[in-house]
């Protein structure tokens, strides 16, 4: 019998039985498998979050019974892995609907009331492929006529605080703005009126609207504390002039979804010090001098003559992999085309010796197993810290601007015992 041990993800902590070693193998398969891959809410990389505020227990006058998950074009089986894993260790049965590029997911839940109740167990950063999701219904509508029957849904729904109208992120999907923007207006006037909205309502759930043709959409909602602040979970980021490639969104959206707003000026300082790796031509590291830090640019790549004019680049010629640095600093970040394994063995290794005490780092991912390949890579960098006697938070998502990628980001809340700067 193994002692229950504090265990900590994404910021949060909560009390979890270590597995039997002969039980923590990864993949797929048996409890003795060398395939073998753990439920998610006993991967020591996760815990439940204390003090969100998820979906309330939903009394409809009509079913809900699907789950519409939003994610990146070409990875709906990973987001429908993801979530037939998860609901089923809630022991709630469900089943997914998926089309090759649709870039939504429906999660279907047969018995009524346990969409809801799904959504209500599950913490949404707990999610890795889902961009953005919402519970609700799907409406077919005459063209001539289609906000009616929105509120006749609605007045069957919760009290909304506003409304989205969404698309899938397909060229479908975009072909039909001109409809959501011509809707908009009109949707969320009548709306209002009828009260189903009501915009001084901050506690109350988002309405999605989401349309998948000119007569066919989903009607559904998600709650502020427990979904993503964007509409289809897409931020609307512009790419800076003066950076140098468009590869600099990837780092500030990461800083935008593992970050809050009101820690930037503590956590992404002055004066503060970053390495980052693989960094050619320089757009990771644009984030960083325009955050006023101390870069070390690693790469044998020539980097962008306007960063080095900056006073604050020092750019060393090397394998990034094989970089040690001198002394430790506050920020990792590191984007290089290599396998994830060895991305999260850097990762690990960086974080265990010292050399930093936040981390940004993404995982390029194979065509195949994409979702398991997800899972080993965490729990390596989990096992490192743990051995190490390090407390640190740990989270994954693969973002908007993420393409055959994912974003991990750990940040170190407690350093235990280890030495700083060992090589061993």
């Amino acid at each position: 019998m193994h002692a229950a041990s504090w265990k900590y993800f994404r910021g949060f902590s909560a009390i979890v039985t270590p597995l039997p070693s002969r039980e923590r193998g990864r993949g797929r398969g048996g409890a003795g498998s060398a395939n073998y891959l753990p439920p998610r809410d006993q991967c020591r990389w996760y815990s439940r979050p204390r003090g969100v505020k998820v979906a309330p227990d939903l009394s409809l006058g009509f079913a809900m019974q699907e789950l519409l998950l939003h994610c990146r074009p070409g990875f709906e089986s990973e987001a429908a892995a993801e979530m037939q894993e998860l609901s089923a260790q809630k022991g709630i049965a469900g089943y997914p609907i998926t089309r090759d590029g649709a870039a939504v997911v429906r999660f279907v839940c047969p018995e009524e009331g346990d969409a809801g109740r799904l959504m209500r167990k599950l913490d949404f950063r707990q999610l890795i492929f889902v961009r953005q999701w919402a519970v609700g219904t799907w409406l077919d509508v005459p063209a001539e006529d289609r906000i009616s029957p929105i509120i006749t849904a609605c007045s069957k729904g919760p009290i909304a605080s506003s409304v989205w109208l969404e698309t899938a992120d397909t060229n479908d999907g975009k072909a039909l703005a001109a409809l959501t923007k011509k809707l908009g207006r009109p949707l969320e006037t009548a709306l209002t009126k009828t009260r189903f909205v009501r915009p001084n309502k901050s506690d109350a759930p988002r309405l999605h609207v989401c349309f998948e043709s000119g007569e066919r959409l989903f009607v559904g909602w998600s709650w502020a504390g427990n979904s993503a602040p964007w509409p289809m979970g897409i931020p609307r980021l512009k790419v800076p002039r003066e950076a140098p490639s468009r590869s600099t969104l990837k780092l500030e959206e990461a800083w935008h979804h593992f970050i809050p707003r009101e820690e930037w000026d503590q956590r992404l300082a002055p004066g503060m010090t970053a390495v980052d790796l693989g960094a050619a031509p320089g757009g990771w590291t644009w984030q960083l001098v325009n955050r006023h830090m101390k870069v070390t640019a690693v790469d044998n790549g020539p980097m962008a003559k306007s960063l080095m004019d900056s006073g604050q680049v020092e750019h060393v010629e090397a394998d990034g992999y094989m970089f040690k640095p001198k002394k430790p600093v506050q920020w990792l970040v590191c984007d290089i085309v290599d396998k994830p394994a060895r991305s999260s063995a850097m990762l690990a290794r960086w974080l265990t010796r010292g050399w930093c005490r936040e981390a940004i780092v993404n995982f390029k991912l194979p065509m195949k197993q994409r979702y398991r390949e997800v899972v080993q890579c965490l729990e390596h960098v989990q096992d490192a810290l743990d051995e190490a006697g390090i407390r640190a938070t740990i989270a994954c998502k693969q973002l908007y601007t993420d393409r055959e990628e994912v974003t991990c980001h750990v940040r170190i809340v407690h350093a235990g015992s280890y030495r700083v700067m060992s090589d061993h």
